[in-house]
């Protein structure tokens, strides 16, 4: 059982799953490292040149299944993933949440969605995955939206424009892990990456904005890179910057 609620409107959903015996599935494409006690960030990868580059997700598992933040860049890892889960934890996605419409957080959205998980986006991906003709959510959010998904509840939040005019985040309160996507930018990052669809003049605000409402969070999820350090918020402000200060002298 899971409710999600729409700043005073609730709703309930009542489902069953059925749990398949799946096998372990590990490899070296797929990497699976503990955050803190239920939250697991999973690590796949695209080749760009000679580079493997990672893209980070994470899967939290409650009493009634699990949640899914983003999905793996990787496609041929959609399902080892969720044959991991289902050999560690006996458990199965249960509700799935794409932070925005690129495809290393929203390709797997139909694919969970066949596999029996509730699968959201906000109304502003949606639209973007419409005109794209990508992937889409079974379900979509108007506006900021609570989450409970057994023992654990969480929320979304736009910020505003940054990475993306989408982008969201997800912040866990009880454990304060504030699960930023590719709006933030790991501390190992030397840049901003891909710009194609990015507000960089809106950015900096952004970032203030999650300071603001986010204070002193135990963890930072950064979509790609390196994720442990908690100065990743300071890092971006940082980068953006060094790019604001780039243009000026152009």
């Amino acid at each position: 059982m899971f409710t999600f609620g729409f700043m005073k409107t609730k709703l309930l959903f009542f489902f069953w799953t059925t749990l398949a015996a799946c096998g372990y599935a590990q490899n070296a494409k797929l990497e699976i490292k503990p955050l803190t006690k239920d939250f697991y960030i999973f690590t796949t990868y695209q080749r760009f040149g000679q580079t493997l580059f990672p893209s980070n997700g994470m899967y939290v598992v409650s009493n009634e299944g699990v949640i899914m933040i983003d999905a793996p860049w990787d496609t041929t890892q959609f399902q080892p993933l969720l044959d991991s889960i289902a050999a560690r934890h006996h458990q199965k996605v249960v509700l799935a949440i794409a932070t925005h419409s690129h495809e290393d957080r929203s390709a797997g959205l139909e694919f969970l969605k066949a596999q029996g998980a509730k699968t959201f986006t906000s109304c502003r991906t949606d639209s973007l995955s419409r005109a794209r003709h990508e992937k889409r959510a079974e379900f979509v959010f108007s506006q900021d939206t609570s989450f409970r998904v057994g023992n654990h509840v969480f929320e979304t939040y736009f910020a505003g424009e940054g990475h993306t005019s989408d982008n969201i985040v997800v912040w866990f309160g009880k454990e304060k892990i504030l699960y930023g996507g590719c709006l933030i930018k790991s501390t190992e990052a030397t840049n901003l990456g891909n710009l194609a669809d990015a507000n960089v003049k809106a950015w900096p605000q952004t970032i203030s904005n999650l300071q603001k409402r986010y204070r002193k969070p135990k963890y930072i999820v950064t979509g790609h890179q390196d994720w442990r350090s908690t100065k990743s918020l300071e890092h971006t402000r940082r980068l953006l910057e060094q790019k604001s200060k780039s243009h000026a002298h152009q």
